[in-house]
């Protein structure tokens, strides 16, 4: 069964930084282009990052670029969100989801094959 865990969520102050970690098991993630999304309570899921299958091509959403910061470990079937100068606005139930694709070198926020259920990031003073 294919199945991603997110971790690494919790409450930080504005200003701090949280490492995100999405985990697969029962695949191998080497095969996808993952991407995080986020949503905060009262709004619309948005995508957040995504990286390619061969980690060298990424996308940043414009409320995040500067501060956030994706990466992948093929190795370790892991895709990682480093969120530095975390804002209030950053608040929201933070997804990770896989896309299958053949494609080693794009990534977007459509098409996803299989999700996870989430963590929270809560950034409060």
């Amino acid at each position: 069964q294919l199945q991603l865990v997110e971790s690494g969520g919790g409450v930080v102050q504005p200003g701090g930084s949280l490492r995100l970690s999405c985990a697969a098991s029962g695949f191998t993630l080497i095969g996808y282009a993952i991407a995080w999304f986020r949503q905060a309570p009262g709004k619309e899921r948005e995508g957040v990052s995504c990286i390619s299958r061969s980690g060298t091509r990424w996308n940043y959403a414009d409320s995040v670029k500067g501060r956030f910061t994706i990466d992948r470990d093929n190795a370790k079937n892991t895709v990682y969100l480093q969120m530095d100068n975390l804002k209030p606005e950053d608040t929201a139930v933070y997804y990770c989801a896989a896309a299958q694709t053949t494609n080693w070198l794009v990534c977007d926020y459509d098409g996803m094959d299989s999700w996870g259920k989430g963590t929270l990031v809560t950034v409060s003073s």
